[in-house]
């Protein structure tokens, strides 16, 4: 048999797969499934976007882009940085990828030689620690919790300092807590990383969805941090695979020769697309839906809170509720079966988000409409009583 490069064992399924497949069986017999598992929007992909991918394809304008991506994209991706954050951002340092996983792709083959670390909040999005594993680098999780906001500092960071430390992941907001750092909080870890030699990469691909507070980019802080963000999200275009990272100027070149390397562009439709998703109108319509998953979350949280969940943080941000299931069971996947198989509500056990007491958590996103939600919360007091 073909040997498997043992690289693999460090890559974990997504759990909560198994779980959707399970879900999408039960409907298919038909059982009604209230679906609070999946980390995307339900909402369609605003229509100007769709109407200018449309109009590319018909023009038959869908030939290669430069690996970086259209040069007219990053410019109106800079610009947004300039209307939306007032910062200031030269569109050569934008690098338009096959989504923010792409990105992320590329900054570890550029950052990471094998045998050096990244540090990461665990609780955090598992492909981070994969996308480390696979160029050969050794992801460490530093387990956070309620009193940091279960992100990082300046603090926990110097403590999990190694002598192969490279690098240090954030995401803000974040999955699967939908918290953020405060614009003080991140200045202080930028400077304690740069302090020990390292590089900062943050994750804002859900920077757009953020509830009661202004939320600003790290690049107010610094042009020396590496910034991830996305389409898929905010503008609602998950299927669309389209990303984009603000990089360091002494990257850029590393950047645009792997990416020529490694898939030549991003999807020329998508980029197109992509163009009108910062028109007036299109932003007129995601910041309509912004204010309608704050509703879901303002619903979702304190009911979760009356049937005994624990939720000692309000996150600001993304579509998630990490929320604590010790009052009601030991294991969390197993209890996210139970309420799967007898209450007809599919969430995400703790499991596929790292090594920190996974078993005490489940995440659920506000990513179904309103009414769904309420029925989802009563049908889980149904299952409790």
């Amino acid at each position: 048999m073909t040997e498997i490069a043992r690289r693999m064992a460090q890559i974990a399924p997504f759990h909560v797969m198994d779980l959707l497949a399970k879900a999408r069986q039960l409907e298919a017999q038909g059982r009604s499934i209230i679906h609070m598992e999946i980390g995307e929007p339900d909402y369609p992909t605003p229509e100007p976007v769709v109407a200018a991918a449309q109009e590319a394809l018909s023009g038959g304008n869908v030939h290669y882009t430069p690996a970086t991506g259209l040069p007219q994209l990053r410019q109106k991706i800079a610009a947004y940085y300039k209307s939306k954050y007032r910062v200031d951002v030269d569109p050569h340092q934008v690098i338009v990828t096959p989504g923010s996983s792409g990105a992320l792709q590329l900054l570890m083959n550029v950052l990471i030689n094998p045998g050096e670390s990244v540090l990461m909040a665990d609780p955090g999005y598992p492909c981070n620690r994969h996308f480390v594993s696979m160029v050969d680098g050794i992801p460490v999780g530093v387990p956070v919790g309620e009193e940091t906001a279960y992100q990082l500092t300046a603090e926990l960071v110097e403590q999990a300092w190694r002598d192969d430390t490279k690098a240090v992941l954030i995401a803000s907001p974040s999955n699967p807590t939908g918290t953020l750092l405060a614009e003080a909080e991140l200045r202080q870890l930028y400077d304690k990383v740069t302090e020990l030699g390292g590089v900062l990469i943050v994750d804002e691909i859900y920077l757009g969805l953020t509830y009661g507070v202004d939320a600003n980019t790290a690049l107010d802080i610094s042009s020396e941090i590496c910034v991830i963000s996305s389409f898929s999200k905010y503008f609602s275009m998950t299927g669309w695979r389209l990303g984009w990272m603000v990089a360091p100027e002494a990257m850029i070149d590393p950047l645009d020769r792997l990416a020529q390397n490694m898939f030549l562009s991003a999807p020329t439709l998508s980029q197109m697309a992509a163009l009108s998703a910062f028109s007036p109108e299109v932003i007129s319509i995601l910041e309509q839906r912004r204010l309608a998953f704050q509703q879901r979350r303002d619903f979702l949280l304190p009911a979760l809170r009356d049937l005994g969940f624990s939720l000692p943080v309000t996150p600001q941000g993304a579509f998630y509720l990490y929320a604590g299931c010790g009052e009601h069971a030991s294991d969390s996947q197993k209890l996210a079966q139970q309420l799967l198989n007898e209450a007809g509500v599919a969430v995400t056990p703790g499991l596929d988000f790292g090594f920190n007491r996974p078993e005490s958590y489940l995440r659920f996103a506000y990513t179904t409409a309103m009414d769904q939600l309420q029925e989802g919360v009563a049908r889980i007091a149904r299952f409790f009583a």
